[in-house]
């Protein structure tokens, strides 16, 4: 695997990811991991959308005209989230995180009553260079969601079906919208700006099946 840190460029690709102030939890039930795949959706527009108004008529309904960015895969875990990225303008990763860290910060401050930074500070990203570690991060995102329910299941002798169904239920990554396009969460997603790879799940599922068989890699 490669990568390294870098100005953001169109048609590069990004890992991006944040975690909690001080590791506290900025996801505490399903409204919350909602609220923030909705502003996945809509904060990825040039011009500006209306939370409010999107959420009342319909989230994924709403047409967002221009996009700043196109993502590939993503996941939400209690303190922290990963988002697998390509800027389609100039500028266009900053804009983005800027709008969504900023529209989540101030729902979660409203609704639990709360002040002071949500986030550990700005966002961190990783300039993904070559195949080999774009394939990488696609398993380690979908299947970050493993050490809630194994901590330690990297060291344990687990069924491999069993952990990729385990991948595959958690609603708040885009790993169903991988195995099938029927939820509305699938537009968040924008597949064809990624490699062929993406939309081949002979390819990517190998690849997940070979990413729990040797963890000792993938630290």
């Amino acid at each position: 695997m490669s990568y390294r840190e870098t100005e953001f460029a169109p048609e590069e690709f990004y890992h991006i990811y944040n975690r909690g102030n001080s590791r506290q939890e900025i996801f505490l039930d399903t409204a919350d991991y909602k609220r923030f795949q909705d502003l996945l959706y809509l904060a990825n527009a040039v011009e500006p959308i209306s939370v409010r108004n999107a959420r009342r008529n319909g989230v994924y309904e709403v047409e967002r005209g221009e996009q700043l960015v196109a993502i590939g895969a993503y996941c939400l875990m209690p303190n922290h989230f990963h988002i697998l990225l390509t800027p389609l303008t100039d500028n266009a990763v900053t804009t983005f995180m800027l709008k969504v860290a900023t529209g989540y910060a101030m729902y979660f401050n409203k609704r639990y009553t709360r002040t002071g930074s949500l986030f550990e500070g700005k966002f961190k990203s990783k300039h993904v260079i070559g195949d080999e570690y774009m394939k990488y991060l696609f398993s380690y995102i979908h299947l970050n969601p493993l050490k809630l329910k194994h901590t330690d299941w990297k060291t344990r002798i687990l069924k491999e079906k069993d952990l990729l169904r385990q991948g595959r239920e958690y609603q708040f990554s885009s790993y169903q919208d991988y195995v099938q396009d029927l939820r509305s969460e699938s537009m968040i997603l924008g597949k064809d700006h990624f490699p062929k790879f993406f939309l081949n799940p002979v390819s990517w599922e190998g690849e997940m099946r070979e990413w729990i068989t040797f963890p000792e890699v993938n630290t």
